[in-house]
């Protein structure tokens, strides 16, 4: 009989359409990658799904999916609450199967609250799970559920320090050799766990992959909207396994741990392609890994989907229509320089003129652009690399980074040539830029001439739709009237629309979801070319530019606080000192 809580479940009518082709009918896959899986499949066996989501072709939450309809299985923590660990202890404190037996076959067993068992698996379907528990528990009801392998993984450690408490199991993985490592890093169970956490960082778009070791564990944390949210925590006899399979995949030396080292690999999962830059770095506990995920197509890099407000996008766009000089974006690490470089060449990617970059490293790729990778180990560094590409006769130049004064001066005797030069500065704002150039070494009247103009940037979170609520701004009342004096001077039929955050299940919590940027900007006219000649205190460089109508990016964040875009808050933590 079937328990009282099974019964309050919805109701899943297995369909008997094949998982394949129900994939296909749903755009989740192609025909020809389903005909590719069932190849491999009849060559080493194994399940299709399984099959599927190790090649990347479809991300575990859309397999969950499609296998609830087609199997008719509840999903653990969608149509029924996952189980804690009093309730799988409660359960094996009774059980008269050998706790081996769970560990063996990624088992784990609950009961229902009434005369059945909850019965969740890493091969759910394997027939010999159900005989064992039948055989077991010939009174009971028995039923079989999905669930996410993060969660399976999390019970499962939960069954493994049980068994080594009762000294019946160890660790997993003692063997440290090369070859071990490498047969560790092939295992299926292993290179599920990796394209999992890839695949659900891509669903949560998040940039960038931390795996950190911990002394008994380590933690895997996404940052999403620039900011860190912790994602699952897995036990430390797995972590050297995840380790490895992710320097096998990327091209890094597998046994050296004592260096830092960097690599690259392009992945698909979910259906989407995916450049992946990883990072380690050694640590007390074992190798710091960090992956940075890089869209290799990216349809939102234009200048009008970056935040810009009108007047900032006109002024941006004059420059970009300048025949010659020098634009400047600078910011530090993560606050979308390249971005904003990238959306500046696609506004004027005509077709007509040559367009060449040199990066590092090439973070898009850009139809009709000529993109240059630099690699200092060899040579080519950024001025080496600059030099040849005034023989190719450009008009248009991006430099990634103007790191030393080889580069700016190649950059500024560039734009005086007759070239429209793009780069970034690593500065606080965008008046700093000018001393930044000067206190590298070039002349002032060298920076004063070909700079055209200057834009420093920030990212701030967006608001989340469906759970920011309307609020009485409660900071400093004089940021707030001068904040509404320029709004209503920018948007004369605008109102205010002041919100803050609050945190749903659309936006895990945060109250935020995305982000855009904000902005000043510095147009280079004749008085600021003098000030910078006379080297100039930034102090007056400063006033000046307030006087031609500079805004600083803590107004223009509060003015996109005003709009509802983002809160006070969130421009009060990006912009604070």
């Amino acid at each position: 009989m079937c328990s009282e809580r099974a019964r309050e479940l919805p109701v899943f009518p297995a369909d008997s359409l094949p998982l394949g082709q129900r994939l296909i009918q749903q755009g989740l896959a192609s025909t020809q990658e389903v005909e590719r899986a069932l190849e491999l499949q009849s060559r080493i066996g194994g399940r299709l799904g399984a099959i599927l989501m190790r090649s990347g072709v479809i991300s575990e939450t859309a397999l969950l999916d499609v296998l609830t309809e087609q199997l008719g299985m509840p999903l653990v923590g969608r149509h029924l609450e996952a189980p804690g660990f009093p309730e799988l202890a409660a359960f094996l404190d009774g059980t008269r199967i050998n706790l081996d037996w769970f560990l063996t076959e990624q088992v784990v067993v609950w009961d229902d609250g009434d005369t059945g068992l909850w019965i969740a698996a890493r091969d759910v379907l394997e027939p010999s799970l159900h005989d064992v528990l039948r055989y077991f528990y010939p009174e009971r009801s028995l039923q079989l559920v999905l669930c996410r392998s993060q969660d399976l993984d999390a019970w499962l450690q939960f069954l493994n320090e049980r068994a080594q408490t009762e000294g019946r199991q160890t660790a997993m993985f003692a063997d440290d050799d090369i070859r071990h490592l490498r047969e560790m890093a092939e295992e299926a169970p292993i290179v599920e766990l990796v394209n999992n956490v890839i695949g659900q960082a891509i669903e949560k778009r998040a940039s960038d992959i931390h795996i950190e070791p911990r002394e008994f564990n380590f933690h895997v944390r996404f940052r999403v909207d620039g900011v860190l949210q912790s994602q699952l925590t897995l036990p430390q006899d797995r972590f050297a396994a995840v380790v490895s399979r992710i320097k096998l995949i990327s091209a890094i030396d597998i046994a050296e741990r004592r260096l830092p080292q960097d690599g690259r690999m392009s992945i698909r999962v979910g259906g989407q392609e995916m450049d992946v830059r990883v990072s380690s770095l050694p640590g007390v506990h074992g190798e710091s890994v960090v992956m940075r995920l890089l869209p290799k197509e990216c349809d939102g890099l234009r200048l009008e989907n970056l935040g810009m407000l009108p007047d900032h996008l006109e002024l941006m766009r004059a420059w970009t229509c300048e025949p010659h000089g020098i634009v400047l974006v600078t910011g530090p690490t993560g606050s979308g320089k390249s971005t904003t470089l990238y959306g500046c060449l696609e506004s004027i990617n005509d077709g007509v003129r040559k367009i060449i970059t040199v990066e590092d490293p090439v973070e898009y790729q850009v139809p009709n652009i000529t993109q240059v990778q630099a690699h200092a180990e060899i040579g080519l560094t950024f001025a080496a690399a600059l030099r040849s590409i005034l023989r190719q006769d450009p008009d248009v130049i991006m430099i990634g980074e103007i790191r030393d004064l080889e580069t700016a001066e190649i950059a500024v005797q560039s734009s005086l040539t007759g070239h429209l030069v793009f780069s970034t500065l690593h500065t606080n704002d965008a008046v700093s830029a000018f001393t930044r150039l000067i206190d590298m070494g070039v002349e002032p009247f060298l920076v004063a001439s070909p700079v055209r103009g200057v834009q420093a940037q920030r990212l701030v979170r967006c608001l989340c739709p469906h759970c920011a609520v309307s609020c009485v701004p409660e900071f400093d009342t004089e940021e707030v009237r001068l904040t509404e004096d320029t709004a209503r001077h920018l948007f004369p039929d605008g109102t205010p629309n002041w919100r803050s955050a609050v945190g749903c299940s659309h936006c895990q919590g945060t109250g935020y979801r995305g982000r855009l940027g904000i902005y000043e900007m510095i147009d280079v006219r004749p008085e600021m070319q003098e000030l910078i000649m006379q080297r100039a205190p930034v102090e007056h460089m400063r006033r000046l530019a307030a006087q031609q109508g500079f805004r600083s990016m803590r107004e223009d964040g509060f003015l996109k606080a005003w709009m509802g875009l983002t809160s006070l808050d969130e421009v009060h933590r990006v912009t604070s000192g």
